[in-house]
Order: C-alpha cells, then structure tokens, then sequence
C-alpha cells in the first residue's frame, strides 16, 4: 500500500511546492481540523487557500515531509524542526519546516526561502526618491552599526542585503551570521546558525572578529551578549548591520537600553535605525478610483483638499490577483540618523515617547506619513497602510 501510495504522494507535495513559489509564496500551512484538512499559503502577507488533497493522501503527506527534512516520522507528540533542500522550477529553494501537535494531528508549516543571488537595489525596495540620499549615506561609513526594525516577515533581511549588495565589492570582506542563510551574495561568507551544536550569534561573531572582516551582518540582535559583541565589532572598526523587533525606529534604542547596553555605547556606535514594513500594492490589473472611508480620513487627518485635491485608489479583485485587489508588495519606511542633536537624548534615557518626540523635531518621516505618500501616488491604499502601522 505505501509503494502505491508514494508517487501521488510525490507528484502531489511537487505541485503544492512548485505553486506555492510561483506566488511567491512565504510560508505553506498543512492544517487538520476535526472536519477536514486544508493547505494554505501565505501569499503578500495573507494566507490563501491552495489545495484540498485527497483525504487518504494528507498522512502520507505529512510523513513525506517529515522524511524530507530528516525528522522523526512516527513522532507525533512533540514539535520537530528541519530543513529541506530542493530544485523549484529550476531554482535552489530552502523550507524551513516546523511540526506541532495539536487536538486534530499535527499541523506542519513550511517557510519558503528562496536563495537565488539577490536582485535587490536600494532603490528597488520602495524608499522615497528625496530620502534616498539618507540610506546611501550610510554605506560610506567605515565602522558603526545600522540596525533595520519591524516584526517578522517585514522585509528586514532583504533591506540588509540591498545594503550588502551595495557595498559588495572586490575591496570588502562581507561575513553574514544568519538563521538561516537566506540568500546568497558571491563574494560574502555566509554563516548558518546552528544552535543543536552550540553555534549561536554570540559564537559567531565572537570568531568572525577573527576573520579580518570590512561589513559584518548579524541575522538579529535576540539577547544581551548578541548586542554587545554587535557593539564591539562596530567599535574595533567594523561596520554591521542587523535587525531587531522593535515596532518604530526610536523603539530601537530603548530596547537595547533594556537588553543592557549602556547608553554610551550606543551613542558611539549607532549611526542609523530604519523601521519598515510591508504593504501590499494595488493590482494594476484592477486599480480604480474610490472615496475614502470616514474611518480612513480621521486616521490619516485628510483634509476636504486632500480629498478634492487628491485620488484615492484601489483594487477592484481579478483574476490576475485572485480577487484580492492586491498584487506584490513595497515597502513603507521610517528613517532615523543618530546625530549630535539625538545623542544627549540617548544618554539621558529618554523614553520611546520622547525619543519619538524629538525625532519628529528633527524630520523624521514616520510609517504611516510614507506610506500615505505611497497612497497618493497609486502604488497601495489607505486601508492597507493602516493595518501595517497600528501599534
């Protein structure tokens, strides 16, 4: 029965596989539910239904993956994590696969990581063409630290390769530490954690220092140590990049003051913070005019001129963007240079609210202010904008 059953099997993971990144595709979930079993992918940010396999063929499926990514097939009990390697439509794709046991069977999710060489430019990324000058300030630095803010599937990492992308060339020694690696850069020396072996961030960086590095990318700051080895290879003549979740930019430093760093430290060190988040564009396939909501002019402050003035727009769902009206996604973005005027902020500890205050003072554009500039020029819609910014 299992030798009948393993070339449906096969055929069948393959095709969720291989639909799943021509979507582009972030994540694939197979879900079991008291009434049924589904598959569903994750595609611009929201989950979409994919496939409803055979009934008789989700356990084989399960068990297929499990296999793939070298876990325990009867283990049912307790959640396991792997990796699989495959070749998708002619591309090098890594999963990361996650097993949870819940009441219905186990729920099994998928991370897509596609690691062809990045393709990605600063300017590709969406960041507004007058405040381009300010990211590109930063790759003339020769030490210091940028840290990139937002929650998990934000774009952080992809930003942090636009930069390393930028500085890449035959004059830099570029070392990245990553869980996992999530493209490739030639040229870079690109580490995975692995914390069944002890290999963590702090690890890492901790040898990386003796490896003559230029620009040093840490994955994420997630602990005390983490950050301080960070501030250490920005202050020994380095220049690194890494992330943290923060929700604003100004959140950056407070969350560093709380993990234990000295204000000092990060007053010599910091040269930028960039918050950013996703949202999802208008399907140019669809685009059309609309009126925006009372709850939208109130959360936006718009004027009646902007109203008058101004065109708002949104998808009206086709079958190019599955009726969702949306189609791709661009980054909104919040820009914070740690300068003399900042510093003596940091040093008092100043709170979130205040650092927030004062960045304001001094220019900072914040998410919601750049993506309505991204609003009025047609690329996503209020309603989107709103739900990526609400803190």
């Amino acid at each position: 029965m299992a030798e009948e059953n393993a070339a449906p099997v096969v055929q069948l993971l393959d095709a969720i596989l291989s639909e799943a990144v021509s979507l582009k595709a972030s994540d694939i979930h197979f879900e079991v539910f008291s009434d049924g079993f589904k598959v569903r992918a994750r595609v611009d940010g929201v989950i979409r239904d994919l496939a409803n396999p055979p009934e008789d063929l989700f356990s084989p499926l399960i068990s297929r993956i499990k296999v793939l990514a070298n876990l325990d097939v009867a283990e049912t009990r307790v959640p396991q994590d792997g990796r699989i390697q495959m070749k998708i439509n002619g591309r090098d794709v890594d999963f990361r696969v996650s097993t949870l046991p819940t009441i219905t069977g186990e729920s099994v999710v998928l991370r897509i990581l596609d690691r062809s060489a990045i393709d990605v430019n600063l300017t590709d990324l969406g960041i507004w063409e007058e405040d381009l000058h300010l990211y590109q300030s930063l790759l003339s630095f020769s030490n210091g630290m940028v840290l990139v803010t937002g929650p998990t599937g934000s774009g952080k990492t992809t930003t942090l390769y636009a930069f390393l992308k930028e500085l890449n060339t035959v004059d830099k020694k570029i070392i990245t530490v990553e869980d996992p690696v999530e493209y490739d850069l030639p040229g870079a020396v690109q580490i995975p954690i692995n914390a069944k072996i002890g290999l963590d961030f702090a690890l890492a960086l901790r040898t990386i220092l003796r490896q003559d590095p230029d620009i040093i990318m840490v994955g994420e700051i997630r602990d005390k140590e983490t950050a301080e080895m960070s501030i250490h290879a920005s202050l020994t003549g380095h220049l690194v990049f890494s992330t943290l979740h923060t929700n604003n930019a100004p959140g950056a430093i407070t969350r560093l003051i709380d993990m234990g760093i000295e204000p000092y430290l990060i007053t010599a060190t910091l040269r930028a913070v960039i918050a950013q988040r996703l949202v999802r564009k208008i399907c140019p396939n669809c685009i059309d005019t609309y009126h925006p909501t009372q709850i939208e002019i109130d959360a936006f402050n718009l004027s009646d001129s902007d109203i008058s003035e101004g065109k708002f727009f949104k998808g009206q769902g086709c079958k190019e963007c599955g009726g969702s009206g949306y189609k791709g996604r661009i980054g909104i973005f919040e820009f914070l240079g740690i300068g003399t005027d900042f510093r003596p902020l940091i040093l008092d500890r100043v709170s979130t609210e205040g650092l927030w205050r004062k960045a304001k003072e001094l220019g900072m554009v914040s998410l919601r202010e750049d993506g309505l500039r991204k609003v009025k020029m047609g690329l996503t819609t209020l309603e989107e904008v709103l739900r990526e910014t609400q803190m």
